[in-house]
């Protein structure tokens, strides 16, 4: 069982290279703690907002976070309060466990809210501890969350275990620390970067966070993205630095008590900065799962294409005593499920559209395989033209197999454009 734990630990770091990646660490020297969090996530609706204390703690805070959560508003990736105690939140992996001892705790009903009310009324990584061992914090099953005081001293929450530490300096990535190794952990370039760096030296300043956090971003080549948005918490001094977009030739400062003492506000965090052509790149880049058109006609496209199998099948058992390329149907009927499991996957796969082809997926070889299928649709597409026309001319079908074949090779021409269009075939 424990083998079958790491195993999965290690594909889920594996596939965090291929995903939503996040990535943190912290400094202490002399007395001052500095706390660099790096979001890497496609999203383009970064922020920064600051809430003043409410019933449930007293204390304000600020935070950053670019996922919308409805009346919530932005669910925090990272934040700080009034009294230097910072926290990241970064997606991990731990297996589900049976014989949990939470199930007499209080449960989270509201994550966004939870998190926030945490910075509102807890000073130290004490007083965090105490406040989440009241919760059911196996809750965040997909998440493991870092806390850090004034002092230096943190505690690394996972799913089913408080971890608290206080060295010098500490880094962590997509990962659970109780259940990967060191050697597992360095495959993982941005952490094993962030440690390289912490070995050469240590300080305190600006500056040297900067470095450190240009050292452990993320860049990918296809569309640029990476690294949305990097907060420099200083504890001491009650600032932030965001760096916007993994440029880090420009800064934005805040003090957190003199936002405060504004009271309640949200800033779109592209807006503080000079346009950003990457960012823009992006921004513009449309796919399903930004795009409810896109997604519409995916959904569309697997349908007709489910549909058009049962249709030739239904065609080919009725004619089957026909020799005008009948036995070609059963190859449509394949091909046609074939590509109704591809739309499932294009709409439910958003890494596909990110990184190079043909996508390799860690946890799916079938997904992986699919990959190539819009290689298979441009080598077919000519000749299937010509077969569709052959048969049209010369009526070698009856009619309503015609139309059907003849949407196929449509659909499939819209496909290809759009592939284009998604890099599957070249990156330019």
């Amino acid at each position: 069982m424990k083998n079958f734990k790491i195993i999965f630990a290690l594909l889920f770091i594996l596939s965090v290279n291929i995903g939503n990646t996040c990535s943190m660490y912290k400094v202490t020297k002399n007395g001052k703690t500095m706390v660099g969090c790096n979001e890497d996530a496609w999203r383009t609706t970064p922020h920064i907002w600051f809430e003043i204390g409410n019933k449930k703690g007293s204390f304000g805070a600020a935070f950053t976070g670019s996922r919308f959560d409805g009346t919530n508003g932005y669910a925090p990736q990272s934040g700080m309060n009034e009294h230097g105690l910072v926290f990241s939140r970064l997606a991990s992996y731990h297996p589900e466990s049976e014989n949990s001892n939470f199930k007499n705790r209080l449960k989270i009903t509201n994550p966004t809210q939870y998190l926030k009310d945490i910075l509102h009324t807890c000073k130290t990584v004490e007083d965090v501890k105490k406040y989440i061992e009241k919760y059911d914090y196996s809750y965040f099953i997909e998440d493991v969350f870092i806390y850090v005081d004034k002092s230096g001293k943190y505690i690394v929450v996972e799913p089913y275990k408080i971890i608290s530490g206080n060295e010098a300096s500490y880094v962590l990535s997509n990962f659970c620390p109780s259940i990967t190794s060191k050697e597992d952990a360095s495959k993982l370039e941005r952490y094993q970067n962030g440690v390289l760096f912490l070995n050469n030296k240590l300080k305190t300043d600006l500056e040297f966070c900067r470095k450190l956090s240009d050292t452990m971003h993320v860049c990918r080549e296809k569309i640029g993205d990476g690294t949305l948005l990097t907060s420099i918490w200083d504890n001491t001094n009650g600032t932030v630095n965001l760096y916007f977009y993994h440029k880090y030739d420009k800064t934005i400062q805040f003090n957190i008590k003199e936002e405060l003492a504004k009271g309640n506000h949200i800033l779109k965090v592209d807006s503080l900065f000079p346009k950003n052509e990457e960012f823009e790149k992006l921004a513009s880049y449309q796919i399903p799962h930004n795009n409810d058109i896109l997604r519409l006609f995916l959904v569309f496209c697997g349908l007709f294409f489910f549909m058009s199998s049962v249709c030739f099948l239904v065609n080919y058992v009725k004619n089957r005593k026909n020799n005008n390329f009948n036995a070609i149907k059963l190859l449509l009927i394949l091909f046609g499920q074939i590509l109704f499991y591809y739309m499932f996957v294009l709409s439910t796969n958003m890494n596909i559209f990110y990184f190079d082809s043909p996508y390799k997926s860690y946890s799916s070889t079938l997904v992986s395989l699919t990959s190539y299928l819009p290689y298979v649709l441009l080598v077919i597409i000519i000749p299937l033209i010509k077969f569709n026309l052959k048969l049209v001319k010369e009526k070698l079908w009856n009619n309503f197999a015609l139309i059907i074949l003849s949407s196929n090779s449509s659909l499939y021409l819209i496909l290809i454009g759009l592939f284009v269009y998604w890099r599957f075939y070249f990156n330019f």
